[in-house]
């Protein structure tokens, strides 16, 4: 493929309950994105009609045919403007059924992708049928793309998927309130899989305008939070977003962008993030669920814990440790995350050097435990087996209680040896994971730890890239529903930060803690403020067992297994 610079725009508008005037609505949008000379334009979730049916007679009522009237006039919009163009609607299908669907037409007009949703959230389950195979890659004369949509993104299997089948770009098209939609679950997808994100959402209301107040006053949610949250946009492959939308105005977005780009896994270390993969230790997420059982769920109601931040690395970092932990500790906080005070490139420099200190560095933490209280840190080890690892260990008075080797070789850490899988361990307050920096890059580490059942995770980091503290980590801890404990050396790209997992979660069931505040699955998030050594939180280890996002919609049992052979191919 060339270095081929191409314009992408993403359109967001308001879809109500006419058919007709929707389609209007589409093809003046599309007239308007061909203002900015875009190849390709992307378009919301659901175009035909709002996602609120009566019956599912109602919903194949208002449901669009490829050969209809709708899609049709759709491409012959992309053949008059010569646009590449993703739309996405309500489907009836030969056979009777209907999905939500994101189709993708040429400049020619012709039909060139045609992928269904693969998890659907809530009422979608009542009325549309799932994907019964993998989306589409389909190579064009701008690049190869990808097709999903809304909570297909929430989760990271079906962008995966796309991503590992060599799809440059991936096009999203969303129907959503949530305004972590925006801000988190659409841009991680970009970074995590080394890929061009192009979004569009909705704006105005998700409901029939004419019911609009008796569902708010039904369901206790506001009505703002019933109406599209916008934030259409361009993301490029390192977590950068090249422009985005308002949350509430009819409006159309675009960059150029150079799709080749995209076929670069490597991070700044020289680390290939897909070459460095670990398929063969994936394969429960490609098994079902129905057959595989979580551990009895023991997590304490709450947490007190910490992060900390010492100014300094080395000697001078363990002092302040020291002196940062004990405090902690009267404050009340259980788990204490410490970050690690030994660079990549400092153990790579002098690593006998640096296993002498770690012993130094476990030997003093340990001091600073009690039977209840517990430090978390990442450090180099050498193991029982003779070989030399980098560890996320968990440190009592005894010493190192758990240790977790990282798994994912990487160009920083050459001289560790992996690990065959991921552990956890129990502890008073339930099941808790250590995991490297490096081994937290890969979506794939945590869904294996959420399907553990894992209810606390632990972190200490030292990041490469803006996009790990910004998006990565935080929208692990969401999409898994644990909680999580980010030590990061402090640097420009940002500091250490906590979340703790939302008491009152599922979308429209009876909440007693909080309002709806628009957030679909982010977590309470507490971050480090310059300067700031201390961070004290309190965690919700059995939250963790509540991972129902809307009712049929869980976020790790129903993540689509079926669909999942890309991601557990050797």
């Amino acid at each position: 493929m060339s270095n081929k610079t191409i314009r992408v725009a993403a359109v967001q508008f308001h879809v109500g309950t006419d058919v007709s005037k929707n389609l209007s609505t589409v093809l003046r949008m599309l007239d308007k994105a061909a203002e900015v000379q875009p190849d390709l334009v992307v378009l919301p979730e659901f175009c035909n009609h709002l996602s609120w049916y009566d019956s599912k007679e109602h919903c194949a009522e208002v449901s669009v045919t490829l050969d209809g009237t709708f899609l049709q006039s759709v491409a012959e919009k992309a053949r008059s403007l010569a646009l590449h163009v993703v739309v996405n609607c309500t489907v009836r299908r030969d056979d009777g059924t209907v999905t939500g669907s994101s189709l993708m037409y040429s400049p020619e007009g012709h039909l060139i992708a045609d992928n269904t949703k693969q998890i659907y959230i809530g009422h979608e389950n009542d009325f549309l049928e799932p994907a019964q195979e993998p989306g589409p890659v389909v190579e064009t004369s701008l690049g190869r793309f990808g097709l999903y949509s809304c909570m297909d993104g929430v989760i990271n299997e079906p962008p995966r998927t796309l991503a590992l089948r060599g799809a440059q770009v991936l096009c999203n098209s969303l129907n959503s309130f949530a305004s972590d939609e925006g801000s988190l679950h659409v841009p991680v997808r970009a970074p995590e899989n080394r890929v061009f994100i192009v979004a569009a959402n909705k704006v105005g209301p998700l409901v029939p305008e004419e019911i609009l107040v008796p569902v708010s006053e039904a369901t206790g949610i506001p009505q703002k939070f019933l109406h599209g949250a916008g934030e259409s946009q361009i993301v490029a492959p390192d977590g950068t977003v090249l422009a985005c939308a308002s949350m509430d105005q009819e409006e159309v977005v675009y960059a150029d962008i150079e799709p080749a780009l995209a076929d670069d896994k490597h991070r700044p270390d020289g680390t290939d993030v897909f070459t460095r993969r670990r398929p063969q230790l994936y394969a429960a997420i490609g098994d079902d669920p129905a057959k595989q059982n979580y551990p009895a769920w023991r997590g304490a109601a709450s947490l007190a814990a910490a992060v900390i931040d010492p100014h300094c690395g080395g000697r001078d970092g363990l002092r302040e440790v020291v002196a940062l932990a004990r405090n902690a500790f009267l404050g009340g906080a259980r788990l204490v995350a410490v970050p690690p005070l030994m660079s990549a490139e400092t153990i790579a420099g002098d690593i006998p050097a640096a296993l002498d200190f770690a012993g130094e560095v476990v030997e003093t933490l340990r001091q600073c435990c009690s039977e209840e209280t517990y430090l978390s840190t990442a450090l180099p080890h050498r193991c029982d087996d003779g070989l030399n690892r980098y560890c996320a260990v968990i440190i009592g008075t005894d010493g190192i209680l758990f240790s977790q080797g990282q798994v994912h070789r990487s160009e920083r850490f050459a001289w560790s040896a992996p690990v065959a899988g991921f552990e956890n361990i129990e502890l008073p307050f339930g099941r808790v994971a250590a995991v490297t920096s490096d081994d937290s890059l890969y979506p794939e580490t945590f869904r294996l730890l959420a399907m553990a059942g894992v209810d606390t995770a632990v972190v200490p980091l030292e990041p490469l890239e803006a996009w790990e503290l910004r998006t990565g980590l935080l929208e692990r801890s969401a999409e898994n529903r644990i909680n999580l404990l980010a030590a990061a050396i402090s640097s420009p790209l940002g500091h250490g930060f906590a979340t703790a997992l939302q008491r009152d979660f599922t979308v429209l069931t009876p909440w007693e803690e909080r309002p709806f505040d628009g957030l679909l699955s982010q977590p309470e998030l507490y971050r480090m403020e310059n300067g700031q050594q201390l961070l004290a939180v309190t965690l919700y280890p059995a939250a963790a067992e509540n991972k129902e996002v809307s009712r049929n919609t869980d976020l790790v049992a129903n993540r689509p297994w079926k669909l999942c052979a890309a991601i557990t191919a050797n």
